[in-house]
Parts: structure tokens; C-alpha cells; sequence
């Protein structure tokens, strides 16, 4: 039997990642406002429209490291950790909605001496984002968070969210194109981007502006960040009728369930990655995409039916079950 942690109260998380929280919360009114009012397009999409993901992930990804930290000891290489979380979101938040104002683009632009300041301040920021992150997590994978289910869903998300983060470095790479032009002195001040095969800028999906012409890494980053509010939800999701399933009140089927889901979870982010690598878009999967995707899925969807299988039949009481002598 293992012991279930208490839940934190609202008073134990990290304050410094709910103040960056509340902070940029107000953004997502004002950029949508901005969306609305503002007919400025920039690298192809609404020029607020940055500063309304940015503002939705910030708030989302502050509240759950403040959480997560409620359940770490008051180490101070954890303390210092997140309080480097916190002041880097809010950097490059800044940063993003400074850049709008003025009408530049924030990431990769070294057009001119303060855009060069700027976007450096960000790269560094990310890095310094991405160092604390690692910190927290080896502290985070030595705890019990909750019960077994959710321990795992956050150390598989906080390992999921880790290497989604670190699409980031992979985009700043210079493109081919870019490395030409910094020879044959037709530079345009942009060092990187998030397309494969095609330049930022042209078509884009609705909602999350990821290119329809080709490749795009910002798929792979949002969908593995994320990954540190999916799997904990999926397992919170799973213990809420416990109580009332008998199939779902075994911490062990939960917890089975929860880590076949975050194989899952990782073989999408990994099958993302490589999709974009390729310089295809997201909607328009080849066939060989196709078959890996539905491969993954398959197993995914057996091991649960397995999973579920073997904790019906394990279930006391069960009809037709015999009993043990």
C-alpha cells in the first residue's frame, strides 16, 4: 500500500508563479482585443496573436509549476529554481509584448541593434527557463505526488515537457537559406524559425497559427510542454469516480493506464517531431505518417483494453469469479 501525499493547499504553492500568473492572465483580454482592433499583421498572422498563446501557456504552465512546488521541500536550490521559472516567463513575456507594440518580431530578430539586445535576452531566458525546469524535476522525481497514478503522470510529463521545451533550441538554428544570405550580403535579420521546408510566414492553421505548407516545430514544443498538464489531468480524471468503479478503484489499474497513456503521449511527440522534420504539415500527413500514427495508436488503445481486461477479471466479487480457498 503506498501512502497518498495531501493535496497542497492554495497557500503552500510557489507565490512568485502565481503572481506571473495573475500578471499575464489580464493579456489574454487585451490580445484578443488587440486581434480584434489591431489590423497589424506580422510574419503572417494577427500581430497580437503571439502575445495570445504566449499568455494562455504562461498561465497555464506558472499555475502547475506553483502547484507541483507546494509538494517539494523547502530546499533552496528548489526555491531558487522556481523563482528562475517564474522571472524567465516574465522576461520573455515582456519582451513579446514590447515587440508588438513597437510592430517587430520578437523571436529570432537581429534586424538592429536593440532587436539583436532583445532577442538575446530572450534565447538566454530560455535557456536559464529550460536549466530550472531539469532542477525541479530531479526533486519532483523523488517525491511522491499524490498517489501512484499521479506520481507518474507528473514525472512522465515533466520529462515529456522537457524535451517539448527543447524544440526551442532547435529553432534557432540558421535555415540554409539564411546562411546564403548572411554570404551574399542579402540578410534580412532573421537568425531561425519554426518552419521545416518553408519559410515562416505563409499559410496557417486557424487557432494555432502552426504552417500548412510545411513542417512547423512549434507542434512538437506545444504539444511535449504541455505534456506536464495532460498526463496529471488524466490521472486525476481517472481517480475522481474511484469511489464509484470498482474497475478504476485499484491504484494499480490507474496507474497502469496512466503510464500506457504516457508512452503514448511520448511516441505523439516524438511522431510530431519527425513529421515536421520531413517538411510536412500537421494536416497533411503521407501515408507512411499515417501507418506509424495508426501503429502507435493501436498499442496504445490494446494495452489499455489489456490493462482493463485483467483488472475486471482481478475484481472480487466479480459473477462467475471463484473464489480463493
Amino acid at each position: 500500500m503506498h501512502e497518498t501525499t495531501p493535496w497542497p493547499g492554495v497557500k503552500a504553492w510557489h507565490r512568485p508563479l502565481l503572481l506571473v500568473a495573475a500578471a499575464t492572465a489580464p493579456f489574454v483580454v487585451i490580445s484578443l482585443a488587440g486581434i480584434v482592433l489591431d489590423d497589424r499583421v506580422l510574419v503572417g498572422a494577427p500581430i497580437w496573436f503571439k502575445p495570445f498563446k504566449f499568455a494562455v501557456s504562461i498561465v497555464v504552465y506558472a499555475v502547475t509549476w506553483s502547484w507541483l512546488v507546494a509538494y517539494l521541500p523547502r530546499h533552496r536550490l528548489v526555491r531558487w529554481s522556481a523563482a528562475v521559472i517564474a522571472a524567465t516567463l516574465a522576461i520573455e513575456y515582456v519582451i513579446i509584448v514590447g515587440q508588438v507594440v513597437r510592430g517587430r518580431q520578437s523571436h529570432f530578430n537581429v534586424a538592429t541593434p536593440l532587436d539583436a539586445v532583445l532577442w538575446a535576452t530572450m534565447a538566454t531566458s530560455i535557456a536559464l527557463l529550460w536549466l530550472a525546469n531539469l532542477v525541479v524535476a530531479v526533486f519532483l522525481m523523488r517525491r511522491q505526488i499524490g498517489g501512484r497514478p499521479l506520481t507518474w503522470a507528473v514525472r512522465a510529463g515533466t520529462v515529456i515537457s522537457l524535451f517539448g521545451m527543447g524544440m526551442a533550441f532547435m529553432m534557432t538554428r540558421p535555415t540554409t537559406a539564411q546562411r546564403d544570405s548572411l554570404r551574399d550580403g542579402g540578410f534580412a535579420g532573421i537568425i531561425g524559425g519554426h518552419s521545416v521546408g518553408v519559410v515562416d510566414g505563409g499559410p496557417i492553421m486557424p487557432v494555432t497559427g502552426w504552417n500548412t505548407a510545411g513542417g512547423d516545430l512549434r507542434v512538437t514544443h506545444f504539444i511535449g510542454i504541455h505534456a506536464l498538464q495532460v498526463l496529471p489531468l488524466l490521472a486525476i480524471l481517472l481517480s475522481l469516480p474511484a469511489g464509484k468503479v470498482p474497475l478504476l478503484g485499484a491504484e494499480t489499474v490507474r496507474t497502469r493506464l496512466v503510464l500506457i497513456a504516457s508512452a503514448g503521449y511520448a511516441g505523439l511527440t516524438g511522431l510530431t517531431l519527425w513529421q515536421a522534420l520531413r517538411g510536412q504539415p500537421l494536416i497533411r500527413p503521407d501515408e507512411l505518417t499515417l501507418v506509424v500514427a495508426g501503429v502507435l495508436l493501436g498499442v496504445v488503445v490494446a494495452g489499455a483494453a489489456t490493462v482493463i481486461g485483467a483488472g475486471w477479471l482481478a475484481l472480487p466479487g466479480r459473477p462467475g469469479r471463484q473464489p480463493r480457498l
